[in-house]
């Protein structure tokens, strides 16, 4: 038996799944070991414009390549000598028990990958125990999922009519709770999209298959012709939260100075975001913004974190320096690229399998053991 199979029986991963199917008996395991190489599988089979879509950032890069950076200045400070015969990933975030601090992300354009991958997203979840959060506008595709937990995100709504209508009826579909996109302002200017004439309104209807050269109706159009919601202020926290019995939590948080008005003006929760490096470029990597944000919180509410996260080291990183949970997204997209369903629920669990070694090996049993003398910046 080789070592990968049996770090896979060990996390109790090994399963019927067709990723997993062996060959020469024990001696081999197909199909990717980590994140990185299910990227790999999944850009060879999807089409380019689709591909760049997900992988790309904005302008330069310089936040995409940032995010996955800032990783190799936190280093782990291990303890030894303790307990670790078992080791429990198991949370709760806003009253919801969950079997590990994982939750998927709100992504645009999955239907470029598979057509209805929102509900093929949320099958995943639900097999996988993990919390969902929407895009925008797709909680249809989750509400007939009685076994998933979901939230929904917006980037929030031009008036208090539109935005209590709105959170009215993601509170009466089931959703959990309503995560704003705070740094979503206007369509970002992305060269990769602009390179390949992206028509945003194409990304309902998916794209060419792989090999078929067939670019999308019309280039993209200037940026700022694209608005979202410029007019969002700190007062549609008022407009939601009186309006129904959800949390509310800002997604894109960085600034200190804004998560503590954050605290101020009741919002109930943060997600430390930089947009995956998609809106706007040079701003600072989510990791190197996570412990500001946490003490100018005081405590006072949970804060998350997305961005760059590829490996269960990574997540371990978040939580030492003060994380409740962490958000991936295009991690579970090159699962759904790569093996559809399979895929996405195979990322997760090898996501959640690292982490659990992890945390063994950093000697911590459990999440409460977690703490900020297990990260130390160099460099």
């Amino acid at each position: 038996m080789n070592r990968r199979y049996a770090f896979r029986c060990l996390m109790g991963m090994v399963s019927s799944s067709p990723l997993l199917a062996m060959q020469n008996g024990d001696d081999d395991v197909l199909g990717p070991v980590n994140v990185h190489e299910f990227e790999e599988v999944a850009k060879k089979k999807l089409h380019k414009l689709a591909y760049d879509f997900i992988a790309g950032g904005v302008e330069d890069e310089m936040t995409l390549e940032a995010n996955r950076a800032a990783y190799k200045h936190w280093y782990l400070v291990p303890r030894v000598m303790t307990d670790v015969s078992t080791v429990d990933l198991s949370t709760e975030v806003f009253g919801i028990k969950l079997p590990a601090p994982i939750l998927v992300a709100p992504t645009g354009g999955k239907n470029l990958v598979l057509p209805n991958a929102e509900n093929i997203v949320a099958r995943a979840c639900a097999k996988t125990k993990t919390l969902f959060c929407t895009g925008a506008g797709a909680e249809r595709a989750v509400e007939d999922f009685d076994n998933v937990h979901w939230w929904s995100n917006t980037t929030g709504q031009a008036t208090k009519t539109a935005a209590v209508s709105y959170a009215k009826r993601i509170e009466d579909r089931g959703g959990k709770a309503i995560t704003v996109t705070v740094d979503n302002q206007y369509q970002s200017n992305r060269d990769r999209n602009n390179r390949n004439r992206f028509d945003y309104g194409y990304m309902g209807t998916g794209v060419p298959k792989a090999g078929v050269n067939q670019p999308p109706r019309n280039p993209a159009r200037a940026a700022m012709w694209q608005p979202h919601t410029p007019n969002l202020t700190w007062d549609y926290i008022d407009w939601v939260r009186g309006a129904v019995n959800l949390p509310v939590i800002l997604k894109g948080v960085l600034a200190p100075e804004d998560a503590e008005l954050a605290v101020s003006r009741g919002a109930s929760g943060i997600v430390v975001s930089n947009h995956g490096g998609r809106q706007l470029d040079g701003v600072i990597a989510t990791i190197d913004a996570l412990p500001d944000v946490i003490q100018a919180t005081g405590g006072k509410i949970p804060v998350l974190m997305d961005g760059g996260i590829r490996r269960g080291t990574d997540i371990l990183k978040a939580l030492g320096l003060g994380a409740k949970a962490v958000l991936v997204g295009r991690a579970p997209l090159w699962g759904l690229g790569a093996f559809g369903q399979p895929g996405v629920e195979r990322v997760l669990e090898l996501l959640a399998a690292e982490l659990k070694l992890a945390m063994a090996l950093a000697g911590k049993a459990n999440l409460a053991q977690i703490d900020r003398k297990l990260v130390r910046r160099i460099g």
